[in-house]
């Protein structure tokens, strides 16, 4: 899998972690695990509805989501992450 950080995400994700540092080591673990399977059963993994249909969510802890969307890129046949947003359940819905 290919992780592709958009600015608006690498943007949000610093400032959630400059606020809160204690979640540094949990945004690392989720990132990786996110590279090895999106679908994880510890990432609780779900589909969204409404204006985020299409997307994405998983938890990085208890009320840090992030928000991403799975693309397939059929010329190099591997699947890319792309991550929209990160922050609290109700900052990200």
């Amino acid at each position: 899998m290919v992780l592709y950080k958009t600015p608006s995400f690498i943007r949000a994700a610093k400032q959630l972690i400059k606020k809160n540092p204690y979640i540094s080591n949990d945004f690392k673990n989720t990132l990786e695990k996110l590279a090895e399977d999106p679908f994880d059963a510890q990432l609780k993994t779900h589909k969204l509805k409404g204006r985020l249909f299409g997307s994405y969510a998983c938890s990085v802890n208890y009320e840090i989501r992030i928000i991403f969307q799975l693309i397939k890129d059929d010329d190099k046949r591997e699947k890319i992450i792309l991550f929209e947003g990160i922050g609290t359940h109700d900052n990200v819905y």
